[in-house]
C-alpha cells in the first residue's frame, strides 16, 4: 500500500516471505460468522467488507464457497437459532453472497451422504470464500506488485532491532541469515509486521507498546478427499469450535485445533493429530476410518490473538478472543507496531497504515491509488496471449466461450482410444503425488493394459492406412 502510494519502502523478512503465519491458515477468506456469538457486530461487518473487496479484486484466487454445516444433539443452540445467526451474517455481508439455507436431517443425507447423520438435528449452509492457490502465494501477490512501484523487498534479511538517533531517523541493524553479512538501514519510519514475533521485535528495539499477544496453535491435516462436491464441511469438534473439511485440489484439509502455547514456534503433536482424526472420524462415513497413514501432509502454526499490556490473561477467556488487529502508533517517535489480524483484513490494515503515516506529516504522493487487485482484462488477455505463444498454455478463449470450448476439448479426446484414455487419467492423478522423475518411473496398472491391447495395433495400423481407427477397447 505505503510502495504504491509513492512512499519510498524497505520489506525485509527473515525467512521465506509469508513463511510463517501465513501459510498456516485453513485457506479460507471469511467474515467471521463465529464472532456473532461474541456480539462483535462492527468486526464482523469490517471482515464481511474486506472479504467481499477480495472477492471482486481477485477473481482468480478468492471465490465464493457454500459451508455446510451439521449440527449435532446436544449444541448449545438450535438449527433455527443458527440459520437465522446466519442470516444476518448474509445482511450484515450487504447481501453480497448466495443467500443461507435451513437443512433438515434428511436434506443432509440426500445432499452430502458422507456426513454422518445419527446424531444430527439439521443444520444450516451459508457462504464465504476460499483461496484457490495456496496462502503464502497469496501473500506474495502483494509483495510482487510492491516490487513494481520500487519497493525494495528481500527475504533471508534478519533485522536485530531498531533505534532511534537524534537527527530523527531510524537505524535498523540486519544480518543475512546465510553469510552472515551485517549492515544497516536508514528510514524516517518503522513499521514491526511480524505477526507473532511483534514483541520480541519490539522488545530488541526497546519499544513499549498498548498491546501484546497471546497465541493459540491451530494444526490441518491433508488427507485423501472425501467429497467430489466443491464446499466446506463445517461440524463443531468436541471442544465446541467450528471444526473444517475443506477441499484443496485433490486433497481435503481438515482441522484446526486451538491450544493455548507460550511461544511461536510450535509444531504438531501426536495429540493434536489424534484430536483431528477422532472428531473427522466421527462426523463422518467413510468406508475405513481415517488413521494416520492417511495423512499426507501437516499445516501448523499460531494465532496471534491481542491484549491490551494491562489486560490480565485469563485462561478461562482465551478461546473466546477474536483475530481483531491493533495498530501501535508512537506518532512522536514514528514507530508502528501491527499486532492480531488475519487474512481476511489485510486491506484493512494497508488503509490504516496509509492514513497512520499521513497523521505523522509524511506525505502520499499518490493517496488515492489502488495497491491491490489483479491486473485489468485487457492486460490479462495480454498476458494470456503470450503464454499461448510460449507454448504454457494450448488456448485462450473469452469467458462466454469457456463451456463450448471445454465441450469441444472432451469430445477431442472422447476419439481417442478409451484405454488410452483412462491409462493418462490414471497417470495425471496418481502422478500427483510424487516427484515427477518418481512419477514417470512408477508401474501403471492401465498403462500395462494399454501396452498389451488390440487397441495399441489398431492406433499405428489405421494411421499407415489412412483411416480412422476402430476402438475395441481390448
Amino acid at each position: 500500500a505505503l510502495s504504491a502510494r509513492g512512499i519510498k519502502t524497505a520489506l525485509i523478512d527473515r525467512k521465506d516471505f509469508g513463511g510463517e503465519t501465513s501459510q498456516s491458515s485453513s485457506n479460507l477468506i471469511w467474515g467471521g460468522i463465529k464472532y456473532l456469538e461474541g456480539l462483535e457486530f462492527g468486526l464482523v461487518r469490517q471482515l464481511c467488507r474486506s472479504r467481499n473487496q477480495l472477492i471482486l479484486a481477485y477473481p482468480s484466487s478468492v471465490r465464493e464457497i457454500r459451508f455446510f454445516t451439521n449440527l449435532e444433539k446436544g449444541f448449545r443452540f438450535p438449527a433455527l437459532m443458527i440459520y437465522l445467526g446466519a442470516f444476518l451474517y448474509w445482511l450484515m455481508g450487504i447481501c453480497f453472497t448466495r443467500p443461507p439455507r435451513l437443512l433438515s436431517r434428511s436434506k443432509i443425507d440426500r445432499e452430502e451422504p458422507v456426513i454422518s447423520t445419527s446424531n444430527s438435528i439439521g443444520g444450516v449452509e451459508y457462504s464465504d470464500a476460499y483461496l484457490v492457490e495456496h496462502d503464502s502465494r497469496f501473500v506474495f501477490q502483494f509483495i510482487r506488485r510492491a516490487l513494481t512501484e520500487e519497493c525494495a523487498a528481500v527475504n533471508y534479511i534478519e533485522s536485530q532491532g531498531s533505534e532511534l538517533k537524534e537527527d530523527g531517523h531510524w537505524l535498523t541493524q540486519v544480518r543475512d541469515t546465510q553469510t552472515g553479512k551485517e549492515w544497516s538501514i536508514r528510514s524516517r519510519v518503522v513499521i514491526n509486521a511480524c505477526g507473532p514475533f511483534v514483541d520480541r521485535q519490539n522488545e530488541i528495539s526497546r519499544q513499549k507498546g498498548k498491546h501484546r499477544h497471546i497465541f493459540s496453535k491451530g494444526i490441518h491435516l491433508v488427507v485423501p478427499r472425501l467429497t467430489e462436491i466443491e464446499r466446506v464441511l463445517t461440524f463443531f469438534a468436541d471442544d465446541g469450535r467450528l471444526f473444517f473439511a475443506i477441499p484443496m485440489g485433490n486433497r481435503t484439509v481438515i482441522g484446526t485445533t486451538d491450544n493455548r502455547v507460550k511461544e511461536p514456534e510450535t509444531e504438531v503433536t501426536q495429540e493434536d493429530r489424534q484430536f483431528v482424526l477422532d472428531n473427522i472420524n466421527k462426523r463422518v462415513k467413510l468406508k475405513h476410518p481415517l488413521e494416520e497413514k492417511d495423512i499426507f501432509a501437516e499445516r501448523w502454526g499460531v494465532r496471534p490473538l491481542v491484549l491490551e499490556t494491562g489486560q490480565v490473561d485469563q485462561n478461562s477467556d482465551w478461546t473466546k478472543l477474536s483475530r481483531k488487529h491493533a495498530i501501535d502508533v508512537d506518532t512522536e517517535k514514528r514507530h508502528i507496531s501491527i499486532y492480531g489480524g488475519k487474512l481476511t483484513d489485510c486491506l484493512n490494515i494497508g488503509e490504516e497504515l496509509c492514513a497512520e503515516l499521513s497523521r505523522m506529516g509524511i506525505t502520499l504522493p499518490d493517496p488515492k491509488k489502488r495497491w491491490f487487485g489483479e491486473p485489468e482484462p485487457e492486460k490479462r488477455l495480454d498476458f494470456l496471449n503470450q503464454a499461448q505463444k510460449l507454448g504454457l498454455i494450448n488456448e485462450v478463449v473469452p469467458l462466454a466461450d469457456l463451456m463450448t470450448t471445454a465441450e469441444r476439448w472432451a469430445s477431442e479426446i472422447l476419439e481417442c482410444a478409451p484405454m488410452s484414455v483412462r491409462a493418462s487419467k490414471q497417470m495425471a492423478i496418481q502422478g500427483l503425488d510424487s516427484p515427477l522423475n518418481i512419477a514417470f518411473a512408477r508401474n501403471y496398472s492401465e498403462q500395462q493394459k494399454q501396452v498389451a491391447s488390440n487397441d495399441r495395433i489398431e492406433g499405428p495400423r489405421a494411421f499407415s492406412e489412412k483411416r480412422p481407427p476402430k476402438w475395441t477397447g481390448t
